[in-house]
């Protein structure tokens, strides 16, 4: 009978203790038509402290909606030209995984497939000015995520929240159709899937960054803010600098350090803000190098999250653990982050209570998260996934999942 992966509803509790099954390592085989950001450090992550044999399939993080329509018949022309001989794939959400296995029937036909989501183009929040969207057209990349579920063998996702809203949505994906909806598909669909909670390399984080310099240092200087988001719409990049605008304006003392990785030209939304705020801000842009990066998170002192939508909540969790003390919305997936012992002060419901535990955090004394709450995120680190993620897979290779 076949068994699932049992599915982590919350992954603030410890996992259980994972036993290896196999003693030879299993070859295993990451496609990643998107590889940049998050989804790179995710498979260069796994690949670099799994015990088994990892290897990655890629294309360059650009143009993701070309990468979901088109990125497959590349990905696998390029696995038949190679000598690659998996036990077992692994490809994540930007793939059409149906256009994939077609193409690479011959050799993949009897091979074990699992599906990582990232994200997923269902509950994503699009932008309203997308051209897709105007053109009643963005449906299409959400049913590419529908039918490369139905085509895996496993469905993970990153979190609970995830996991839900994909399924919330998909019934009203298919329920807008006019015949033959396949509404019976989604119970099948939640049979398969199980909660598998991002890996981080948090631990480079130890022994990366140095002194930023600010415009005044030491027990009397500013709170210094942080931005570490991508420059996009969901991460409602709009309240967050208008917030910090009222603030300013009242007078509050606060830095500003705009980080994040921004994939086309600079929303307006910042352009704006850089001025208004003016010396305020101390950083604007994305730090590629990663020791600076990682030392402006040990030195800012308050992150506040403003987002629609996050289905993990990576920079948080970086953020977190560098000392750097949260605000974030109660929904989402960050709950699941947050082991209850220490959501005193985290969370906020809606914007005036947003502004108004803002404006206390820094108008209080400066103080870093908690060691206990900066702790809660090791448990995401590689040292700890790598080996509940092997686990599964050697499953997953056994039909046991």
């Amino acid at each position: 009978m076949r068994r699932r992966v049992p599915v982590y509803s919350s992954p603030c509790a410890w996992f259980p203790q994972s036993t290896l099954i196999r003693d030879i390592p299993l070859k295993i085989l990451i496609v990643e038509p998107y590889f940049t950001g998050s989804h790179a450090a995710w498979a260069s992550g796994y690949q670099a402290h799994s015990r088994h044999e990892v290897e990655i399939l890629r294309l360059g993080g650009a143009y993701w909606k070309w990468r979901m329509h088109g990125g497959a018949v590349t990905l696998a022309r390029r696995f038949m030209e190679s000598s690659l001989d998996p036990d077992i794939v692994v490809a994540t959400d930007m793939l059409d995984l149906t256009t994939f296995q077609s193409l690479t029937r011959s050799r993949t036909a009897t091979m074990p497939m699992a599906l990582y989501f990232h994200e997923n183009q269902l509950s994503y929040p699009w932008s309203p000015t997308d051209r897709d969207v105007q053109q009643k057209r963005d449906k299409h990349y959400g049913f590419i995520n529908y039918a490369s579920a139905m085509a895996a063998d496993t469905v993970f996702f990153n979190s609970e929240y995830h996991r839900r809203s994909f399924f919330e949505e998909l019934e009203r994906l298919l329920k807008h159709f006019p015949d033959h909806n396949e509404i019976g598909s989604i119970e099948k669909l939640k049979e398969k899937s199980a909660v598998l909670p991002l890996g981080m390399d948090l631990g480079r984080f130890d022994n990366s960054g140095g002194h930023v310099p600010l415009a005044s240092d030491g027990a009397t200087r500013e709170p210094l803010v942080v931005w570490n988001h991508r420059w996009e719409y969901d991460k409602n990049p709009d309240l967050f600098f208008k917030s910090l605008r009222t603030l300013a304006g009242r007078g509050v003392p606060f830095r500003l350090a705009v980080l994040g990785e921004n994939f086309s030209q600079v929303p307006v939304v910042f352009l704006k803000a850089r001025d208004a705020l003016g010396e305020r801000v101390v950083h604007f842009g994305h730090e590629e190098d990663f020791s600076a990066y990682a030392s402006w998170l040990h030195a800012a002192d308050v992150l506040p999250v403003t987002s629609y939508q996050d289905f993990f909540g990576a920079a948080v969790a970086e953020a977190i653990y560098c000392g750097c003390r949260p605000l974030l919305p109660n929904r989402l997936a960050y709950p699941e982050l947050i082991p209850d012992e220490h959501r005193s002060g985290v969370f906020y419901s809606g914007e005036e209570e947003f502004l108004d535990r803002l404006e206390t955090m820094l108008t209080g004394p400066i103080e870093p998260a908690g060691e206990g709450l900066r702790a809660a995120m090791v448990r995401f680190d590689w040292r700890t996934m790598a080996t509940v993620y092997d686990h599964i897979i050697e499953k997953m290779e056994q039909r046991e999942v």
